[in-house]
C-alpha cells in the first residue's frame, strides 16, 4: 500500500521524511533532525558527511506552490533557502508531498543562481520510489490507512492492530490450522529473524510406526574435511551429543520420505543437527578409577557424567571431572577403544590444576581403568602408555609449577588462580621460595653479590676479609618478599649466607680504615669460586648448609 500523502498532515509527513533520511544516510553520514520546523536557520534536517553539509527543507504543500495561486508559499521557500545559505551547504533539498510542475521546478532551481550550492527537489514521485525500497517504513506509516480498511472488512486482527495480543491469537489459530495437516504428526514453528523454523512433533507414541518419516542425506564427494568427518562419525557413529553443521558444499541432497505434505528432495542446503536436550545420564555422579595388575584402585577422580550415547558404530561415555572432560568411544566390535582427554588450566587455582594434571598424567601412564556410576561400571578398558616423552616431561614440569605455587600460596595465605604466563625469573623464584618454606637451603639464583656499608669500627676479622682472605657471612632478615605475577608474597624471616666470600677492592677500604675515614664506605662481597649466596629459614650455628638442586628443566643449577 502506498502512502496517501494528502491524508497525513504535516506532523506525520515530517516523521516519514525524517525516518527516510535516516535510512538513506545513517550508514555514511551523521543525520540530525532540528527541533522545530524552520526554527534553526532554515534547517529541518541536516546531513553531515565529512566537510560536506546537506540541508533538507520540508514543506507540506500537497497541492503545490505555483506563483499564480501560492505566492506566499514561494516566499516561504525562498526565505528558508536564504537562511540555510548562512550555513554554506553543499546541497539544499526541498521536500514536498506533491508532484512538482515545470514552473515550480524552475523556480526552485533558480534559487541557486550565483551561488555555489546544488539545489534539488524531492517530490512525491521520489518519495514513493525511495519508500518502495524500505517497505517496513511504508508499512509502519500506513497502519492508520490499513486500520480504516480493516474496520471496513472486519479484519482488525489480521493486521495485528491489537498488538501482541492479536499476534498471540493469530499464531495460536495458525498452529491449530497446522495441526490438521496430518493425523499423526504436528508441526510446531517459530521465527528467528527472517527464518521460519519448523519442528516436527509426534501426536501419539506410535506416530513413527503408523506414519514413518525417514531422512536420507547424500554427501558430496570430497565435501567433508578431516575435522567435519570426525564430527559426523562421533555424532552418528557413537551418539556423542554435539552440534554438527554440514555446509551446502558438503551436501549433495536431502531427501525426506513420509506424508505428501512433508516429503521432498532438497538440494543446495546446509544441514545441521544438535542435541534435543541433555544427553542420557548427564549430571549423574561418576568417578574414573585407575587399577593395578591386581585390579586394585591406585587413583580415583570424582566427577559427573557428561552423557551416555549410542550410534551405528558403537557407544560413547563422557565424564566431566577436575575441570576437564574424558570422552570414550567404544566400538561394538573389532576396533580399539578411543579416548580423548581435554582440559584447560585457565582460571584454575593450584589445587584444581594439580587434580587436572594428575588425571592427565594417569592417562599418559596407561594401564587399566574404569568409569563407575551408580554402583555399576559404565566403561572400562586398558590404555597404552603415552609414547611422547616430551609431553610427559612437560606435564611433570607443569605439576611441579602447580605444586610450588600451592605451597607458596598456602604459606602466605594468599590464594589466586595460576598465572597463565610468568617470566623465567619468576618461575625460578617460585621454585626457590617453595624449597625454603619446606626447610631446605637453596643457592639464591639472582644473588651473586652483597654490598655492605662500613660503620668505621675496626677489627681483625674485618681486616682479614678486606685483605683478601675468604670469610663466612650471615645476614638474618625479618622478612623476605618475592613478587609473582604482580603480587608481593612474604615468606617470612630467612638467613642469607655463604661460607666463603671475598671483598672487591678491599685495599681501598683498608686504606679508609687506616685514615679513619671508613664510616659510610661501601664494600661489595662476592662468594668465592663464582658461587651464589645461599638462603634458608634455619637459625643457629654457622655450619655450612649444602643447597638442594632446583630441578627445573632448561635452567642451569646455581652453585
Amino acid at each position: 500500500m502506498a502512502v496517501e500523502w494528502e491524508r497525513l498532515g504535516q506532523p506525520v509527513f515530517d516523521r516519514v521524511v525524517e525516518a527516510l533520511v535516516h535510512r538513506l544516510y545513517d550508514a555514511t553520514a551523521a543525520v540530525e533532525v532540528v527541533n522545530g520546523r524552520g526554527g534553526d536557520g532554515g534547517i529541518d534536517i541536516k546531513v553531515t558527511s565529512g566537510a560536506r553539509l546537506r540541508i533538507f527543507q520540508l514543506k507540506y504543500y500537497c497541492d503545490g506552490f505555483a506563483a499564480s495561486s501560492f505566492k506566499g508559499r514561494q516566499k516561504s521557500i525562498k526565505s528558508s533557502f536564504e537562511r540555510a545559505m548562512a550555513h554554506s551547504p553543499y546541497e539544499w533539498v526541498l521536500v514536498v508531498p506533491c508532484t512538482v510542475s515545470p514552473p515550480e521546478r524552475s523556480f526552485v532551481q533558480g534559487l541557486a543562481a550565483g551561488r555555489d550550492v546544488r539545489v534539488r527537489i524531492m517530490d512525491r514521485a521520489e518519495l514513493d520510489d525511495r519508500l518502495a525500497a524500505h517497505r517496513d517504513l511504508t508499512a509502519h506509516f500506513t497502519r492508520d490507512q490499513l486500520r480504516e480498511a480493516a474496520r471496513d472488512f472486519n479484519q482488525e486482527r489480521a493486521l495485528l492492530l491489537g498488538g501482541t495480543r492479536d499476534l498471540g491469537e493469530r499464531i495460536a489459530a495458525l498452529g491449530a490450522r497446522a495441526d490438521t495437516l496430518d493425523p499423526h504428526w504436528a508441526v510446531d514453528f517459530s521465527r528467528r529473524g527472517d527464518a521460519v523454523v519448523h519442528m516436527l512433533r509426534a501426536k501419539h507414541p506410535r506416530a513413527h510406526e503408523v506414519s514413518p518419516i525417514s531422512i536420507h542425506l547424500a554427501g558430496r564427494e570430497g565435501g567433508l574435511d578431516a575435522a567435519l568427518s570426525s564430527a559426523v562419525t562421533r555424532s552418528l557413529g557413537f551418539g556423542v551429543a554435539e552440534e554438527v553443521v554440514l555446509p551446502p558444499e558438503a551436501v549433495e541432497s536431502l531427501t525426506i520420505s513420509g506424508p505428501d505434505w512433508l516429503a521432498g528432495r532438497l538440494t543446495d542446503v546446509a544441514v545441521a543437527w544438535e542435541p534435543a536436550g541433555p544427553a542420557p545420564g548427564a549430571g549423574t555422579v561418576a568417578e574414573v578409577v585407575f587399577l593395578n595388575e591386581e585390579r586394585e584402585v591406585t587413583a580415583s577422580y570424582a566427577g559427573r557424567l557428561g552423557g551416555l550415547g549410542a550410534g551405528s558404530i558403537g557407544r560413547s561415555v563422557e565424564v566431566d571431572l577436575c575441570g576437564g572432560r574424558l570422552r570414550l568411544l567404544l566400538p561394538y566390535e573389532g576396533a580399539a577403544m578411543q579416548m580423548v582427554f581435554s582440559g584447560d588450566l585457565a582460571g584454575a587455582d593450584p589445587a584444581e590444576a594439580l587434580k587436572l594434571l594428575g588425571l592427565y598424567r594417569r592417562v599418559l601412564a596407561g594401564g587399566a581403568f574404569a568409569v563407575r556410576t551408580e554402583g555399576r561400571t559404565a566403561a572400562s578398558g586398558y590404555l597404552s602408555p603415552g609414547q611422547d616423552a616430551a609431553v610427559v616431561a612437560q606435564v611433570e614440569q607443569l605439576r611441579l609449577y602447580a605444586q610450588d605455587m600451592e605451597v607458596l600460596q598456602r604459606h602466605c595465605e594468599q590464594y589466586f588462580p595460576l598465572p597463565e604466563e610468568i617470566s623465567a625469573a619468576e618461575r625460578v623464584t617460585v621454585r626457590a621460595a617453595r624449597l625454603v618454606i619446606e626447610g631446605h637451603c637453596v643457592a639464591l639464583p639472582f644473588a651473586r653479590t652483597l654490598t655492605i656499608t662500613l660503620s668505621g669500627e675496626d677489627g681483625p676479622d674485618l681486616r682479614s676479609l678486606l685483605g683478601g682472605e675468604p670469610r663466612s657471612i650471615r645476614v638474618v632478615t625479618g622478612e623476605y618478599p618475592v613478587t609473582v605475577a604482580g603480587r608481593g608474597l612474604d615468606i617470612g624471616p630467612v638467613i642469607v649466607f655463604h661460607p666463603r666470600v671475598t671483598a672487591e677492592d678491599g685495599h681501598a677500604a683498608l686504606a679508609a680504615l687506616d685514615a679513619g675515614r671508613a664510616a659510610g664506605h661501601r664494600v661489595v662481597l662476592r662468594p668465592a669460586d663464582g658461587e651464589h649466596y645461599r638462603i634458608c629459614r634455619r637459625s643457629g650455628d654457622d655450619r655450612p648448609l649444602a643447597p638442594v638442586p632446583l630441578g627445573l628443566d632448561g635452567y642451569p643449577e646455581p652453585r
